[in-house]
């Protein structure tokens, strides 16, 4: 699934992360970021997780392919000419 870091809190490990297709929110897992790049999260910052006992997991950076950011889907469109 894909989403972005409502909130996020360093010194507890604590945080909410809103889903992108229904704007459900999931509070971040003990384990969230266990095996991850990630070391801190910032409000805002777009991810990739999954569900598990509803609570989000498995955090992950997704590609501009994965995600389909607006900058990734205009370049797509509209190519620099060579």
């Amino acid at each position: 699934m894909q989403g972005v870091i409502k909130a996020y809190d360093p010194a507890t490990g604590l945080g909410v992360v809103v889903r992108d297709t229904d704007r459900a929110e999931f509070d971040l897992a003990s384990d969230a970021l266990e095996g991850s790049v990630f070391r801190m999260l910032r409000q805002g910052q777009r991810v990739l997780f999954d569900i598990a006992a509803g609570k989000a997991t498995r955090l992950r950076l997704g590609s501009e392919v994965d995600m389909g950011t607006p900058s990734f889907l205009t370049a797509a469109r509209n190519p620099e000419p060579t």
